[in-house]
């Protein structure tokens, strides 16, 4: 399966991994994962940092490179997956991560990278107490299955007679951790005589054992349509509508280099060649309050793109940034791009189509019938996150992302350059700085515990 096929579906499939009493595990797209998983394990593994990855992926991301083998992969490799792991571990609810350890058990699956990252998260885990109170049983089988019931159960006992130090604790429990000196109050918690809930039941309200110690994506909130103007959509965009709307110059190109210099800083340099279809038509500048929120928006990403790509094909189609005017004919601006042997083409539009109504869609059906093998991607720009789907798309075949303010860039970058060839080393690139900033800030949050 492709990239952009399989972040799709690890942004769309939000089915639930479960563990019926005395059943198999019902993992309803294992083969999928298990694919992606031998084709490139890193690679695949980094998706669950991709934006917008819903966390039963992300728990089954988990899942597959705790239960596979790393016979093969070198130290490089195997240091990312112990890092996304312990990352995952951290930036999951602790329901999702416990049903993962519970199906490792199911499953009859323990390696070493494995007991590892199941001990941590049992006995280093930053809410690690609450959940044992609350999970005893559930954590008590994860707990045996990682180390085996007999070397467990033969270091809680240890541990019970007031041996926290000895070679056997060290060779079999503590070489595992980074902290040894929480494990010991741990293992007695976890073998008293208190129960909690049993395996499989839902964990008790609380934060500190339903929500994620780690947040993996930047939370985001979508203001009400009433609330949205055209200057409180990043501040690129803003910039560009007070000098579309005349105001002092000097002082806002200052401000929009800073502005742009800070935004494209964000990502690595694209190798490649993007041709950008801009829709610089009469509908894109709007009227009343809405009037350059569309424009200013677009020119903003075009504005990033500039930055970020190696070389970057600009095709205008109606009129230009500074003087939207006319009809919409993203059909010749797309067959325009194409001439210049781009690696990816990007149309960046609001939807409305009217010079030559479905003649991008016409276009865009038969050019791999003409050999052209260009992938093509519409970003559709809105004005609120609330109306991304309207007007509909004039190319029902191309892959269609929404955007309305600069943030969104983080997301739609990644999925844009994940649909060429040219784009797997840049995604890769970004993901592994998202990798390093969340292992930094898992740092800070469990001092101690670096991976």
């Amino acid at each position: 399966m492709d990239t952009p096929t399989l972040l799709a579906h690890l942004r769309t499939h939000d089915t639930a991994l479960s563990l019926p009493r005395g059943g198999t595990l019902r993992w309803d797209d294992a083969d999928l994962h298990r694919a992606a998983h031998r084709r490139d394990p890193e690679g695949y593994a980094l998706l669950a940092l991709a934006p917008g990855v819903l966390p039963w992926q992300r728990a089954r991301i988990l899942l597959r490179i705790l239960e596979a083998t790393q016979a093969g992969l070198d130290e490089p490799a195997r240091a990312v997956l112990a890092r996304l792991a312990r990352v995952l571990t951290l930036g999951l609810p602790p329901a999702h991560v416990i049903t993962v350890l519970l199906a490792l058990r199911r499953l009859r699956a323990n390696h070493k990278h494995t007991t590892r990252t199941a001990l941590r998260f049992v006995l280093e885990h930053p809410a690690a107490d609450a959940l044992i109170a609350a999970r005893r049983p559930a954590l008590l089988d994860c707990f045996e299955h990682a180390l085996g019931t007999a070397t467990a159960r033969g270091c809680a006992r240890r541990i019970a007679d007031g041996d926290t130090t000895s070679d056997y604790l060290r060779r079999r429990l503590l070489r595992f951790l980074t902290t040894p000196r929480t494990a010991p109050a741990r293992v007695r918690a976890l073998y008293a005589t208190t129960s909690g809930p049993a395996p499989g039941e839902p964990l008790p309200a609380g934060p500190a054992l339903t929500e994620p110690a780690l947040a993996l994506d930047a939370p985001r909130t979508h203001p009400a349509t009433a609330t949205v103007t055209a200057t409180n959509r990043g501040a690129i965009a803003a910039t560009l509508v007070h000098l579309y709307r005349g105001g002092p110059a000097a002082a806002l190109y200052e401000a929009l280099g800073r502005h742009l210099d800070e935004a494209a800083a964000a990502f690595p340099r694209f190798p490649g060649t993007l041709a950008l279809v801009l829709d610089a038509s009469a509908s894109m500048r709007g009227h009343g309050p809405r009037e350059w929120a569309l424009m200013s928006q677009a020119a903003a990403l075009r504005m990033v793109l500039s930055e970020v790509c190696d070389r970057l094909e600009v095709v205008e189609t109606g009129g230009d940034e500074r003087a939207p005017r006319g009809a919409t004919d993203l059909a010749t601006g797309l067959l325009d791009a194409l001439g210049a042997d781009p690696d990816l083409v990007a149309v960046v539009s609001d939807g409305h189509e009217n010079l030559f109504p479905g003649d991008l869609a016409r276009v865009a059906a038969t050019l791999p019938a003409a050999g052209v093998t260009t992938p093509v991607v519409f970003c559709h720009a809105t004005f609120t996150a609330r109306d991304d789907l309207a007007p509909p798309s004039p190319a029902p075949s191309l892959p269609r992302r929404a955007f309305w303010h600069q943030d969104d860039f983080a997301d739609l970058l990644p999925w844009m350059f994940g649909h060429c060839a040219a784009g797997a080393p840049w995604l890769r690139a970004v993901l592994h700085t998202r990798l390093d900033d969340l292992d930094r800030r898992a740092d800070a949050l469990t001092p101690g515990l670096a991976a």
